[in-house]
């Protein structure tokens, strides 16, 4: 067995917690939760859910570039929303950054976020 790989990506904004951006063991990457987060400021974008979804986007793209994956390997990703009615939205982002051979998905909603974030994304890739 592997040895485990974290993962701290350059481009993403600094954790704000006790963890780590991702980690890869077995040709396997599994990121932490992202929230839109600017990885200049570490300030949380909330304008709007289109900009705030892209930035989550940005990050994680981020994270996988670092990890030596791409959005092209993303096998199952998990959404979290505060609110459901921001669903089409959301996946209206995530639509231009994962194209086709769309991964395995999970959206559920949650009281709160860090932050005080509207959306929060995790992905699981392939190297």
């Amino acid at each position: 067995m592997e040895k485990k790989k974290v993962i701290i990506a350059r481009n993403a904004p600094a954790a704000i917690g006790t963890y780590s951006h991702a980690n890869s063991i077995n040709g396997m990457i599994y990121t932490s939760g992202q929230i839109a987060l600017d990885p200049i400021t570490n300030v949380l974008i909330t304008d709007d859910i289109t900009i705030e979804a892209t930035t989550v986007m940005e990050n994680l793209k981020a994270i996988l570039e670092e990890a030596g994956s791409s959005f092209a390997k993303v096998v199952k990703a998990t959404i979290y929303l505060t609110s459901l009615a921001d669903f089409a939205a959301v996946d209206a982002v995530y639509r231009q950054f994962i194209t086709s051979d769309y991964p395995g998905r999970t959206c559920v909603e949650v009281s709160a976020l860090p932050k005080g974030a509207h959306v929060e994304i995790e992905m699981i890739a392939s190297l």
